[in-house]
């Protein structure tokens, strides 16, 4: 099927069956942004890569670390260390799987990647589009201001993990850089732009936007682990997000989300709070 045909069959009929007053298949109309060429196989791959690409970074890491002296269980105790580690794994894979998607839809699909993955411009209307980037920024900072003000009145006191990163002060300022410049690009891309339109087109738009939502914020809980509250509020922020790349048909919609909330709770919290409550603002 081509990418600019915009609809599919679904239930083909018997020679016995047509007939001049009846179709000859009957046919479901496809959103031109959930028209893309990948499968639900190609999702299966990606996350098997993503696995072991975790894994064989990680080795690669110990590998170099110790060729500097520095064991396994060193980082495991340095929080200066277990932050560089861990931050450049997450580099090392961010690159690998962008650079595969990049590769997938050249070679395989013989399609531009940015634009076939969804980043497109906003759709013309009637709102001018220099407001429309400023309501999405705007809307970005109001929903972590709303959730941070909920994790300070009902967060419970466990330590979260995601806690031992901020340790070392210049490594907390460099994975809250990453998290504005680089997270939002990589995770809408993965999330919003290859994940969403597969889902939406095999079960309809609501269960795309609630299911990629729920994933988003699920594959961030083992960071939150024991904050159950601030889990559930980052399913319900994938949840908004994912929303706003439905409703505008375009991954900058939710990129723009993206960045200003990660800007907000990475650096707009912290400039009235302790280096704690960042993590855990019920403190």
């Amino acid at each position: 099927m081509s990418l600019d045909d915009n609809s599919i069959p679904i239930q083909p009929a018997s020679p016995a069956e047509e007939s001049p007053a009846s179709p000859v298949v009957a046919r479901i109309e496809i959103a031109p942004d959930l028209r893309v060429p990948w499968t639900w196989l190609d999702l299966f791959l990606l996350a098997v890569l993503s696995l072991v690409a975790t894994v064989l970074f990680r080795l690669l890491l110990f590998g170099a670390f110790a060729k500097f002296g520095i064991a396994p269980v060193q980082i495991q105790k340095s929080p200066a260390l277990f932050g560089l580690f861990t931050l450049l794994q997450q580099m090392l894979l961010i690159g690998a799987l962008l650079g595969y998607l990049a590769a997938q839809l050249r070679v395989n699909f013989r399609a531009p990647f940015w634009r076939t993955i969804g980043w497109r411009g906003f759709e013309p209307g009637q709102v001018p589009v220099a407001l429309r980037y400023f309501g999405f920024v705007v809307f970005g900072f109001a929903i972590a201001l709303i959730v941070e003000s909920v994790s300070l009145r009902f967060g419970n006191k466990a330590r979260l993990p995601v806690q031992a990163l901020f340790q070392d002060r210049r490594v907390a300022l460099a994975l809250m850089v990453m998290s504005v410049l680089v997270a939002p690009v990589f995770e809408e891309t993965i999330f919003r732009g290859y994940i969403y339109p597969v889902v939406a087109r095999s079960y309809g738009v609501a269960v795309g936007v609630l299911g990629t939502g729920i994933l988003f914020g699920l594959l961030h809980a083992p960071q939150l682990w024991g904050g159950w509250l601030q889990i559930c509020e980052l399913v319900a922020v994938g949840i908004i997000f994912t929303y706003a790349r439905a409703a505008t048909r375009t991954v900058l919609a939710s990129f723009l989300l993206h960045v200003s909330y990660n800007f907000f709770v990475s650096f707009g919290i912290v400039l009235v709070s302790p280096w704690l409550r960042l993590i855990a603002p019920h403190r």
